[in-house]
């Protein structure tokens, strides 16, 4: 994966990424067009396929809706880096494919606007613009098989 950096702070709520008023539609494209508009106006406006989100600590705390890592996957967005994830995020993220990857590090020194690549299987991140790597916790084999699968029901009906 390969993307500019879109960045946010710590404690990005689910109602952040995807405010309750805009839940009523199912459609994931639909959600993605409202994707972080109450701290990002522009971010679904120009948000291009293969970006990156890092995001900081306690990134998608709150409500445990799906809707939050949908949103942002239907905007294009390939992989969400954070210095942590709530619990419901990360799980919710795995169930539907998408890769995130916890790192203080690469969350602390990556900014917006950077270049940067990543390899979920082995957790190395790049920031291509600082020439900077980073060591994320790569995924267990069966999360890789989930993401890989294109989440959890996908992975369980090839099994």
């Amino acid at each position: 994966m390969r993307g500019k950096v879109w960045k946010y702070g710590n404690n990005i709520d689910t109602d952040v990424i995807i405010p309750a008023r805009y839940l009523n539609d199912p459609d994931p494209k639909a959600l993605a067009s409202h994707c972080m508009c109450d701290i990002d106006e522009n971010f679904a406006g120009k948000v291009e396929p293969g970006d990156i989100m890092v995001g900081g600590w306690n990134f998608g705390c709150g409500s445990s809706r799906e809707h939050a890592p949908v949103s942002i996957q239907a905007s294009g967005v390939s992989c969400v880096i954070a210095a942590s994830f709530a619990r419901i995020f990360y799980r919710n993220a795995i169930n539907i494919g998408f890769p995130i990857l916890e790192c203080p590090e690469a969350a602390e020194a990556i900014n917006a606007g950077d270049t940067v690549s990543v390899d979920t299987s082995t957790g190395v991140i790049k920031d291509e613009t600082t020439g900077e790597s980073f060591q994320a916790k790569p995924f267990p084999e069966f999360i890789q098989n989930i993401i890989e699968s294109g989440g959890l029901l996908s992975y369980l009906k090839n099994k």
